[in-house]
């Protein structure tokens, strides 16, 4: 087997197999063999690998002979979806197909035991609620009539049991859409309601299969929300993930937020109330209470459980009123400037509320849902069929968990966190969030620390953008380490070695940055427009100039809808379609339609900043509208600011400002994703030059980079 340089080499295996298609990079082996050492001595190391490396092929490599020739298990997470699609799809496969696992292959220099060689077996996890059960499906498709509240439930319970025929891995990945999302809660596979072995349907089992496909793999993938989710529980012994090894985070820019999500708790009027509709609607008095009093022949055992369930719905509705004044108070307090809860940008028209001290809001919810519990365990115990004893189980485990998230939240149970309010979501997902009540650890250094890093497996993390600054090349490792500090403060891997590798692309060539100072026009009064006009008439001019194809990337939605109206008629009438988020359709679909059209514009927000990949002539031109600093009144950016305040740290240069910078850095990124990529960024916030920590924006850009300011005397 030949060694990581030559695989990855000119003359290698992977040439031969790619062709021209291939490219060899002196940054991808340098990564490859930091990530080799890392892996070989249970270290620590964080990468920030420039867009053009081949990252994945540079962790994926190392990983791949660990498993195959020393026995180890290793597990790579990303971000996205369409990254793990990408690893588990197409480049695991390539890289399996050339790194041959047979004994009488050349000897590998970094093999210590060559004939222990055994096969790769690759797995994407994926969590349970992901998979269909049939059985499940077959009982709510017996009962759907009583079970299920309208005909469009009915219709999408009919879709699911068309595809259930014809899947191959019985996960809501390939699910056609249906019209009502909520009825994959009673088809889908539930620990909860889970019979083992017992079931009928347990040696075909969609989840028991991928279970054990899961239990028997040696190189696993999976997302950051399934990884930090079993990273929570495994604090009480209850992980889902195998034993692992290694550690590979991609696109580790999004840890923070990541741990920080799952490490806290999030009860929202949605989950909720969709748990008691599923016993009973109201409305139409249909529910798997109602359905469940034909076969149980007990009327008054059920009569009881609905009055119960009812009362749950009255407690849940004072509950989350009380929490929905609170949000309201505190956005008078900030003169109605509605701010996102995660994460700048936020869905559009929500805001928050910080709720500083317990016992804010009267927690009417805990009592009655362990009373719900305490009803739907004794009708599991009275005699029900085996199936429905599973699912009241099922229920009676979500009710307490209800229970005892309202009562950690109303009380604040757990030091070292900020609690909030959500209320006037308007997302994809509001349908199901009206009014959110949550709370996240202020830190997840300590946690990572103790939950990961001091674990015995080794971790990599990886990723565009994970230093606050670009290392030249005259300067030292030093230097290249306090230009991660931020990121090692953050995660809590002091002592993890840091590299940086830039990209290979020729930036100063390919791309060039405009920074536009044009000051605002004036009426015949002197007076200036409004903030959303001129920058729907810089836009404009920007978008012009290079014929569309061009990403505007906003940090409020807000200021994004505004825009959007000021611009669409005049880019729209000069054939430049303009595709908005929020406005306009799904990320997905718009994204898809940017793609189709080479002058569209597309205004976007949040996620858009990151994770976009568009190739080519496509995307020629990147403007962003504002520095992305986090909104200072975020409840939890609030609470990490007074906590580093009372330890006498500067909040913003050790906090906002690299956390703009890093996502600055994300949005750059977007333009260049190929070395026959050519195009500009336009910087519309005057800050960049203006303000003192401008510089460090630039700092942070690749190094040669053409930068040209319009608009303003020099």
């Amino acid at each position: 087997m030949a060694a990581l340089d030559t695989i990855l080499g000119p003359d290698g295996p992977l040439a031969a197999v790619l062709g021209d298609a291939f490219e060899s990079r002196p940054e991808q082996i340098a990564m490859s063999r930091a990530v080799w050492n890392t892996l070989e001595t249970r270290s620590h190391l964080l990468v920030e690998a420039g867009t053009g490396i081949g990252k994945s092929f540079a962790y994926l490599v190392p990983a791949i002979l660990r498993a195959i020739h020393h026995g180890e298990t290793v597990l790579v997470a990303t971000n996205t979806i369409a990254l793990q699609e990408q690893l588990i799809s197409r480049d695991i496969p390539l890289l399996a197909s050339i790194l041959d696992p047979s004994p009488d292959g050349d000897a590998d220099p970094h093999d210590h035991n060559p004939e222990a060689a055994r096969a790769l077996r690759p797995v994407l996890v994926k969590g349970r609620g992901n998979y269909v059960s049939i059985r499940r499906l077959r009982l709510a498709s017996q009962r759907q009539e009583r079970l299920l509240a309208d005909p469009a439930s009915r219709r999408s319970l009919h879709v699911i049991e068309d595809w259930a025929t014809d899947t191959l891995d019985g996960t809501l990945s390939t699910l056609p859409p249906i019209e009502r999302p909520g009825v994959w809660d009673k088809v889908q596979s539930d620990s909860g309601n889970c019979m083992g072995r017992k079931c009928p349907e347990y040696q075909s089992c969609f989840y028991q299969n991928a279970r054990r496909a899961m239990d028997g793999a040696n190189l696993l993938v999976c997302n950051h929300a399934l990884f930090f989710s079993d990273l929570a529980l495994r604090s009480q012994d209850v992980g889902f993930l195998p034993a692992y090894s290694h550690v590979v985070l991609d696109e580790a820019h999004g840890v923070e937020d990541a741990a920080s999500d799952h490490f806290g708790i999030s009860l929202s009027e949605g989950r909720v109330m969709h748990l008691l509709t599923t016993l009973y609607h109201p409305r139409t008095a249909r529910g798997y209470l109602p359905q469940l009093a034909l076969s149980a022949g007990d009327a008054q055992t059920i009569d009881r459980a609905i009055r119960v369930t009812l009362d749950a719905m009255e407690a849940t509705r004072a509950f989350f009123e009380s929490l929905a004044e609170l949000a309201r108070r505190g956005a008078n307090d900030r003169h109605d400037r509605p701010f996102p809860a995660r994460g700048p940008g936020g869905a559009p028209g929500s805001a928050s509320a910080r709720i500083r001290s317990p016992g804010a809001v009267t927690n009417t919810l805990t009592q009655a849902m362990n009373a719900l519990t305490i009803r739907l365990r004794a009708m599991r115990e009275g005699g029900a069929s085996d199936q429905d004893q599973y699912e009241l189980n099922a229920y009676a485990i979500r009710a307490s968990q209800i229970a005892d998230d309202a009562a950690t939240l109303a009380d604040q149970a757990l030091p070292g966190y900020a609690y909030w309010v959500e209320t006037g979501t308007s997302g994809d997902e509001a349908a199901f969030q009206k009014v959110t009540y949550s709370c996240s650890p202020v830190e997840v250094a300590p946690l990572l620390k103790e939950r990961l890093f001091s674990r015995e497996h080794s971790v990599v993390l990886t990723s565009a953008t994970l230093a606050t600054r670009s290392v030249r090349g005259d300067e030292s490792t030093e230097s290249s380490e306090t230009a991660f500090s931020h990121t090692i403060a953050r995660l809590g891997c002091e002592g993890a070695r840091a590299l940086q590798l830039g990209s290979p692309f020729d930036h100063a060539r390919q791309a060039e940055l405009v920074i536009d100072l044009t000051p605002p026009a004036r009426d015949d009064e002197g007076e200036s427009p409004s903030h959303a006009e001129h920058l729907a008439d810089r836009i404009i001019h920007h978008v012009r100039e290079t014929d569309g194809g061009a990403f505007v990337l906003f940090t409020s939605f807000a200021t994004l809808n505004a825009v959007a109206r000021s611009l669409r008629g005049a880019l729209e009438s000069a054939g430049h379609p303009v595709l908005a988020q929020g406005l306009d359709g799904s990320r997905p679909s718009i994204l898809e339609r940017f793609r189709a059209d080479e002058r569209s514009v597309l205004l976007g927000a949040a996620s858009f900043w990151q994770g976009v990949d568009v190739r080519g002539r496509g995307l020629r031109n990147v403007i962003i509208t504002k520095l992305p600093f986090d909104p200072p009144d975020r409840p939890l950016t609030e609470a990490r600011t007074e906590l580093m305040r009372s330890r006498g740290q500067d909040p913003f240069r050790e906090e906002a400002l690299p956390r703009a910078i890093m996502k600055f850095k994300q949005g750059f990124g977007r333009l260049i994703r190929s070395r026959t990529d050519h195009g500009k960024v336009v910087v519309l916030d005057p800050r960049i030059v203006t303000a003192r920590y401008g510089a460090m924006f630039l700092r942070s850009l690749p190094e040669g980079l053409k930068v040209t300011r319009v608009g303003a005397d020099e």
